[in-house]
């Protein structure tokens, strides 16, 4: 026994002394300016990171520090993994005296999850309705409980979420059982969803919902899998009498879509082979499927395929390429019959009724195209911006909000929330301390908004200024909005570059909000998020030795290194910022391939992108230079001009620089 007390005893010192030495370094790492209790918190964090339960309720006791709730946060989001440990009365007395702040949001949460999770659903139909902001799995659980409780209206009020929910949680899978087990999804629903599953890449999702259908319309599991799987076997070998039932047309369909994944004209030709086999509506599903993914590779046919599609019922992805194949070929009538036929929702945003609005002055009518540019008219954005331009109006910058008063300014920073979030950020907890800024901006007036901005870019956190700027309604202050820091770096580059300033600010804005340790997930850093084998490259092109990763990190380098890249790009793709700007995404092989064999207006070039992230990044950034060089200089260029007109392709896809060498979002 003394023997066993000797070695616990023993690990217990060498456990003590590795938070000793952790506490050590974490005290010689705090940052300049820190609170004494900072020491604490990023114990406590780290001690929620490794499960540490004991070390974790000795750290969580408040002590007066502004971040106190996190670390009684950490212990109480531990407890509730083990439901025989769980203080139901202490977490609704962290939740009364945290009221309203972003851990109470979070711990009510992680509650109710674990409520739903394990089926108590009593508590959770009393706590839910204080929950600001549920996420889906978490309303799903909420409906489960309604459910069971035996409410009525329940089922027609979830009967959309057939319709919407793609990513489906676990949590939403007795929801959908119910709607069918109670015949308010019919067996045509049935195989709707099962298509739409496939589409989107959730076979086993789509396999769970097939097994709902009647017993005479299953497929095989294996059926779905082998189709999907290896298509043009699969349509290749089809029994002459595969149309008999609906389980044969179905997976037909299914293989024609996947097919056009990968090679649309193989997918058409195997269609024409069938199609007399299906019915209207069937060949109408099947050429839509053929026309989107054709159009996501800006193949001429996709616009012919889109019209021979007719009325099918399409995702708003689909029906955004049909808009988009139209574009490509010129054809404004198709253009405009598109945008009309859109989900109510998906037309008013302003992409469409930016395209709306130019299909009515091809086909003549005026008045009609204004109605479409005075919707979305008067704003920072690409579209927007080119509405005004349609009207004649050039962008202007809006009067400046009347000065933040000391007053003002002083109670926003006393704000617990704002305090909270810049200890977070103080302590480079910046996801936490992006949420708790986040909560705290909800439904804030213009004034809070404007004052939070100065605070953050007082203390050099640029991306949480440009964050509250963003958001204000009737008052705004575009100098915020856009912030312009660093500027003895970057002005002097982009000069000796021979770039436009505006444009660089706009392309730094979209890349990193001023942040220079910002990392994106493929490993792009810096101001400028360049990728390490950029760097590498543009700094021998410059004859640099002794290049590190490192340098994408200082501000300086890295400035020197982006500016020099974004010349580059544009000296080899005709000297045009739009497709220097896709090229800097997505890298300049893309963006010679995304041309087209005419030439092409610059926005139609930007519309039809087909990565999405590259898509909507080249349009930011496009629109933030022009309100750059509006704060810079004065005066607002035209976006249109801007934008002018994309060469045709000339067959070529090389980088146009004599190297294949990434762009500095997404490698090639």
């Amino acid at each position: 026994m003394l023997f066993s007390d000797g070695i616990l005893a023993r690990s217990e010192a060498m456990k003590n002394s590795a938070w000793a030495v952790l506490a050590a370094v974490l005290w010689m790492a705090m940052p300049a300016g820190g609170d004494p209790g900072d020491e604490r918190i990023l114990l406590a964090k780290d001690a929620a990171r490794s499960g540490d339960r004991t070390r974790l309720a000795q750290l969580a006791p408040p002590t007066g520090h502004v971040l106190d709730p996190y670390p009684e946060y950490w212990a109480l989001s531990n407890q509730l993994a083990r439901p025989s440990e769980l203080d139901s009365d202490r977490i609704r007395d962290f939740l009364q005296r945290n009221a309203g702040s972003w851990v109470a949001e979070k711990l009510r949460s992680d509650w109710l999850r674990s409520l739903g999770k394990r089926g108590d659903f009593g508590p959770l139909l009393a706590e839910y309705p204080n929950l600001g902001q549920p996420e889906q799995d978490i309303q799903c659980y909420h409906h489960q409980a309604r459910l069971y409780s035996g409410d009525p209206a329940l089922l027609e009020e979830v009967r959309p979420l057939w319709f919407t929910l793609v990513d489906t949680p676990e949590s939403c899978i007795p929801v959908l059982q119910a709607l069918v087990r109670e015949a308010l999804i019919s067996p045509d629903e049935i195989w709707w969803r099962v298509r739409r599953l496939m589409e989107a890449k959730r076979n086993a999702g789509a396999r769970a919902v097939a097994g709902w259908l009647p017993s005479d319309q299953q497929p095989a599991a294996s059926d779905l899998d082998r189709a999907s799987a290896n298509p043009s076997t699969w349509l290749d070998r089809l029994p002459v009498n595969f149309s008999a039932s609906r389980a044969g047309r179905e997976l037909a369909l299914i293989a024609l879509a996947r097919l056009a994944r990968d090679d649309p004209q193989g997918a058409y030709v195997r269609y024409l082979s069938i199609n007399e086999r299906l019915s209207a509506s069937e060949r109408s599903y099947a050429l839509g499927q053929i026309a989107w993914q054709a159009a996501n590779r800006l193949m001429p046919d996709a616009n012919a395929w889109f019209k021979a599609a007719g009325d099918t019922p399409m995702s708003d992805d689909q029906a955004a390429w049909r808009v988009r194949a139209a574009l490509r070929a010129g054809d404004w009538k198709a253009v405009r019959s598109a945008v009309e036929a859109m989900p109510a929702e998906l037309r008013a945003q302003p992409d469409w009724t930016y395209w709306l609005g130019r299909a009515q002055i091809a086909l003549g009518n005026r008045e009609a195209s204004r109605k479409e540019f005075e919707r979305i008219a008067g704003r920072p954005t690409f579209y927007s911006i080119l509405a005004d331009e349609e009207l004649g109006r050039t962008f202007t910058l809006p009067k400046k909000a009347r000065a933040i008063g000391p007053d003002e300014l002083e109670q926003t920073r006393q704000n617990p929330g704002i305090q909270r979030a810049l200890a977070l950020f103080r302590l480079d907890m910046r996801t936490e301390g992006s949420r708790e800024w986040n909560w705290t901006l909800r439904n804030r007036d213009d004034r809070f908004l404007i004052a939070a901005a100065q605070i953050a870019q007082q203390l050099g956190v640029y991306d949480r200024a440009i964050n509250a700027a963003d958001r204000t309604r009737n008052e705004h202050d575009y100098s915020l909005r856009y912030l312009a820091p660093y500027r003895e770096r970057i002005e002097p580059n982009a000069r000796n570059q021979s770039l436009d300033t505006g444009w660089v600010y706009g392309l730094m804005r979209q890349e990193s909000r001023f942040v220079t340790a910002a990392r994106s997930g493929v490993g792009a850093q810096g101001l400028m998020q360049i990728m390490p084998a950029t760097g590498k490259w543009v700094a021998g092109k410059l004859g640099l030795t002794g290049y590190n990763v490192g340098w994408l990190q200082n501000p300086d380098t890295n400035v020197m290194l982006g500016t020099t890249y974004m010349r580059m790009v544009l000296e080899g793709l005709d000297n045009h910022p739009v497709l220097a700007s896709a090229a800097y995404n997505a890298g300049p092989g893309r963006a010679k391939r995304w041309k087209d064999v005419k030439p092409l207006e610059g926005a139609i070039y930007a519309e039809s992108i087909p990565f999405s992230e590259t898509r909507d990044y080249v349009k930011k950034v496009m629109a933030n230079s022009i309100v750059y060089t509006a704060l810079l200089e004065g005066r607002a260029p035209s976006l249109k001009a801007r934008l002018g007109t994309i060469s045709a392709s000339d067959g070529s896809v090389g980088a146009g620089m004599g190297s294949p060498a990434p762009g500095a979002g997404l490698e090639e």
